[in-house]
């Protein structure tokens, strides 16, 4: 049976990287975000399975229920869910920061993550038979701060206890729950990265980065796991990058 997948914000970086590795192991996907045009990009680069796109706002409930809608009336089924769409925001200083800041932040990260879980939970929970999965996207920030990254640290610790939560809950319902916490990926989102970022010590710092692709494959990894076996978190990054020990 061909396995249905989602994946949010798969118009670009992590997104379209997993949405290309699922496609390439023959899965039908449903690509969603905001953007049509970008979505159609990453369908282009498909070369087997099938690609779906669906324009869907993670933050908006009436737009995520359409979205399930959608793939329950064509499908009857969902089988894994790469919860990814997120935001980031410039560096900015914990006594600098906005209530809309910290607002529109957690609507994306957190708010629309647990929208969509929500929506594939139940789905999972109902249909026949039984069960799948759901990949959440954590963070490197999930662990450990950068300087000025309030809004987007706390969200991704959120996710953490979100998946904790999913994974227990979806027990009973045969609903495996993972996270993976991804550092310096060579997206769009990282490239200041090569320029320098603030560090812990003050210093601006350019960091190493790592392929794309490698996200992609780690995600079909989780996905590909049996439904009596679950990778609950998994950590890829750069092997470089400034996060273990002290830089």
């Amino acid at each position: 049976m061909t396995r249905i997948s989602l994946v949010t914000g798969a118009g670009s970086g992590v997104g379209r990287a997993a949405a290309l590795a699922l496609l390439g192991a023959g899965d039908t996907v449903y690509l969603t975000g905001r953007r049509i045009e970008a979505l159609e990009e990453t369908a282009a680069e498909a070369t087997s399975g099938e690609a779906v796109v669906h324009g869907a706002d993670v933050t908006d409930p009436a737009s995520v229920a359409a979205l399930f809608a959608a793939i329950q009336s064509r499908h009857g089924r969902l089988d894994v869910l790469f919860n990814n769409a997120g935001a980031a925001a410039p560096s900015t200083n914990f006594g600098d920061l906005t209530w809309e800041q910290w607002r529109s932040m957690l609507a994306v990260n957190l708010d629309g993550m647990f929208l969509c879980a929500s929506a594939a939970f139940r789905m999972m929970r109902d249909q026949t038979p039984q069960g799948g999965r759901i990949i959440n996207n954590g963070s490197i920030s999930a662990h450990a701060p950068r300087p000025g990254s309030a809004p987007y640290t706390s969200s991704k610790h959120a996710v953490t206890g979100l998946t904790k939560s999913i994974s227990l809950d979806g027990r009973a319902y045969g609903i495996a729950c993972g996270q993976i916490d991804i550092g310096n990926a060579a997206t769009p989102m990282t490239m200041r990265m090569a320029g320098g970022v603030p560090q812990a010590d003050g210093r601006m710092a350019p960091e190493p980065r790592m392929d794309v692709a490698d996200v992609g494959r780690s995600v079909l990894f989780m996905a590909g796991m049996p439904p009596d076996a679950n990778v609950q978190f998994i950590t890829v990054m750069a092997t470089a990058m400034p996060f273990i020990g002290r830089g």
